[in-house]
């Protein structure tokens, strides 16, 4: 018998998965950042592609920055480099990475005696693969290079690239105890991840896939408008029309209806016989809209959660039924500031002050001018430090808000 069927499996598209994110490479001498070498490059597309995980990183990276670093010795934090940067420029693009990447890294210039850190530049914390652990297991220096991953002519991550590390820089690790034999050092932060012996992993890490999930819906409605023909109607002609007069027909169609800018047109169509009129069948959506709608506001909300904001009013994010008390958004933007805020401020500045500590001793401080949540015009500013902070109490916000009111 003959056989008038033919079916096969057809592959389907999986939510890529992020389960390891240290591996060695192929000749054993590096780490690779994510089994694909390319996981800080991951999270950059997702930042760059979830609108709602990109306005959390964003004000979260704004209130780290606060209203920039405060010091008793103020000419200190004027120029960190012979690149003209000032150390609140390097303060805001570490912010950036520690948020993003869940570490930042800094290169250390020592001067000639190996006395003093004379220059400070922020790395690019995409940039860097960890070198092999000693024996000791202690990593002594990492590789710098921004060609660690391939892409395609559109920028799609392609995959890992087969990087001669003679191309890439190496930076050993900072220790004041080498720095005259090592001029040039990295300060690689990198807070403990359990199960991580390399690379540290953002805070965000459990919801990647959901950020992804935002990612594709988002892009699934964009296509679904610019080719909105397609789902919604079912368009079966009767001329027995070859391949390429058949592409010619589809060619027809798209240009004449697809699209957004068509919606709502008139479709008009002349036969020469009635027998030959196409049949227009209009496909229904089964209830699509509200599914999706579901979805949004479950990927919504699941990604303000990996981000430990507890109330979207922060974002200017209104939800159904809520009041918008003030109340809540003080206790909400406490709570952002005092567990989330304050630890990442706290964790830089620690950083930054040990080497100032070395340029100008002890009786250096610096700190970060917090942004209020209300400011009512009052010179009272209030300031992080990596010792004790002050984000301000319930009292105070209540006061600066009445004032406002009034």
């Amino acid at each position: 018998m003959e056989e008038k069927f033919n079916f096969k499996s057809i592959q389907r598209e999986t939510t890529k998965e992020y389960s390891r994110y240290e591996s060695y490479s192929d000749n054993k001498e590096f780490i690779k950042f994510g089994e694909d070498n390319a996981f800080p490059d991951h999270l950059i597309d997702l930042v760059n592609n979830s609108s709602v995980h990109n306005t959390c990183v964003n004000a979260i990276v704004e209130g780290i920055v606060g209203d920039g670093l405060t010091s008793n010795v103020e000419s200190a934090l004027e120029m960190a480099n012979t690149e003209g940067e000032s150390w609140n420029k390097i303060f805001k693009k570490v912010a950036r990475d520690y948020k993003l990447f869940g570490g930042f890294a800094l290169e250390v210039v020592w001067s000639n005696d190996g006395t003093t850190p004379v220059e400070v530049y922020h790395i690019d914390f995409s940039y860097l693969r960890a070198a092999k652990m000693n024996h000791r297991r202690v990593v002594e220096g990492y590789y710098l290079s921004d060609e660690w991953i391939a892409r395609d002519r559109e920028g799609r991550i392609r995959g890992y690239n087969q990087l001669n590390l003679e191309d890439a820089a190496y930076l050993p690790v900072y220790n004041p105890l080498k720095s005259n034999e090592e001029k040039n050092q990295v300060i690689y932060h990198q807070p403990y991840a359990p199960g991580q012996k390399y690379y540290p992993l953002p805070d965000y890490v459990g919801a990647l896939k959901v950020i992804d999930l935002d990612k594709e819906v988002d892009s699934f409605h964009n296509n679904n408008i610019k080719n909105g023909l397609a789902p919604s109607l079912a368009i079966t002609t009767f001329t027995g029309a070859n391949d390429e007069e058949r592409r010619a027909i589809e060619g027809m169609l798209t240009a004449q209806y697809g699209g957004s800018e068509n919606a709502g047109s008139m479709i008009y169509i002349d036969v020469d016989d009635p027998a030959n009129t196409p049949q227009i069948t209009p496909i229904p959506q089964n209830g699509a809209d509200g599914y999706y709608s579901t979805v949004n506001d479950m990927v919504t909300q699941k990604i303000l959660t990996a981000h430990r904001i507890t109330s979207p009013m922060l974002l200017g994010i209104k939800t159904e039924g809520q009041l918008g008390g003030r109340s809540e958004m003080i206790d909400a933007y406490l709570l952002l500031v005092n567990t989330v805020i304050k630890p990442y401020q706290q964790d830089i500045l620690s950083v930054f002050e040990m080497i100032l500590d070395l340029q100008y001793g002890s009786e250096l401080t610096i700190g970060v001018q917090q942004l209020k949540l209300y400011n009512d015009g009052e010179e009272e500013v209030d300031v992080v430090t990596s010792q004790e902070a002050t984000a301000g109490e319930d009292t105070e916000l209540e006061d600066n808000i009445e004032t406002a009111e009034e």
